[in-house]
């Protein structure tokens, strides 16, 4: 990075989409006026270059994408509508100013789709690698907020969309490459990894229905995401195994792949969530008619706070495990 002042005015986004948004990239700080009757919802994640992502698993576009869907994620399970970004990024010289240009690109492309504004952050230089910290800003209605703990015996478990894409598609960029030839099945589940697609219309559509349902994103995997859920509202989750949605383009794989990638995989920023039995055809009917294709994939009975998995007809309690940063 050879001018870091240069670097922000090429980064400085050329218009707001929101019009909440009263100083934004020139200043000491941004500010933005909250609306009446909403409640702001603020998320951050962090990726670390050789943990969260490699140069050949993702091209820096990919990275940039990535870092900021999964604070758009964090958002979709809140029910939150999603705002603004800050972003922080730490670059050692190994990176390009082409690069970084690529890694704002793909934030930029993801935030056009929801219509957020980018109000600053902070550009540092490092030795070692490559690490961009992103916070998401959004709102949701006073009261709305979808949360973990809403969970209760004989609800409804579902999921929206297929799971298990995305792991299957870093497994194929790791055997073959960002560069490599893939058929056109395997192009979806690699696109499934790269861009993965945030689930705001599901999480707005929740929040609307005035349902009580407790929601998770899936970004550490199925059962990890239903073991949060079950230890905040005290519940043990039943994951019928025959149910969970993997999509035809995981059909060339053994069933018992297929459970690995849903139930461990990771990213694939679906949702999990409960409902009231009573409230599942209409809540499904509803989101269908929008787009948000659901499906029930369990229930929720009393007891200790566990997720188990019925299988062939047997029950099997599922570890809570998923992609750990700091597992060896």
């Amino acid at each position: 990075m050879k001018d870091e002042f240069e670097f922000i005015k090429r980064i400085t986004p050329a218009k707001k989409n929101q019009r909440s948004v009263l100083v934004g990239i020139g200043d000491d700080a941004a500010v933005y006026e909250a609306e009446q009757g909403f409640e702001q919802v603020v998320c951050v994640d962090t990726m670390v270059e050789g943990i969260h992502f490699r140069k050949d698993t993702l091209l820096p576009a990919h990275i940039g994408y990535k870092a900021l869907a999964i604070n758009i994620s964090d958002l979709a399970a809140m029910g939150a509508e999603p705002l603004y970004y800050l972003v922080s990024i730490a670059i050692p010289s190994h990176w390009t100013e082409d690069e970084i240009d690529d890694i704002y690109r793909g934030m930029s492309q993801l935030a056009e789709t929801y219509k957020m504004d980018l109000l600053g952050g902070d550009t540092v230089s490092t030795d070692d690698k490559l690490v961009i910290s992103v916070t998401a800003i959004g709102h949701v209605e006073k009261g709305r907020a979808l949360l973990r703990s809403r969970a209760k015996p004989g609800d409804v478990v579902f999921v929206t969309g297929d799971v298990g894409h995305s792991a299957a598609g870093l497994q194929l960029l790791l055997e073959f490459g960002v560069h490599g030839q893939f058929t056109s099945n395997e192009k979806i589940l690699v696109r499934k990894h790269q861009r993965p697609l945030p689930q705001i219309e599901a999480g707005r559509c929740f929040t609307l229905s005035q349902s009580r349902i407790a929601l998770n994103d899936i970004s550490d995997g199925l059962a990890s995401e239903a073991h949060e859920i079950a230890e905040a509202s005290a519940v043990t989750l039943i994951i019928e195994a025959d149910k969970i949605p993997t999509g035809t383009e995981l059909d060339g794989y053994s069933r018992e792949k297929q459970l690995e990638y849903a139930l461990f995989g990771g990213e694939d920023f679906q949702l999990i969530g409960t409902v009231q039995h009573k409230e599942w055809q209409r809540l499904k009917d509803t989101c269908e008619n929008q787009g948000v294709m659901l499906t029930a994939i369990g229930y929720v009975q009393e007891g200790e706070a566990d997720v188990v998995l019925m299988d062939n007809g047997k029950k099997r309690r599922v570890d809570k495990k998923g992609y750990n940063h700091f597992k060896k």
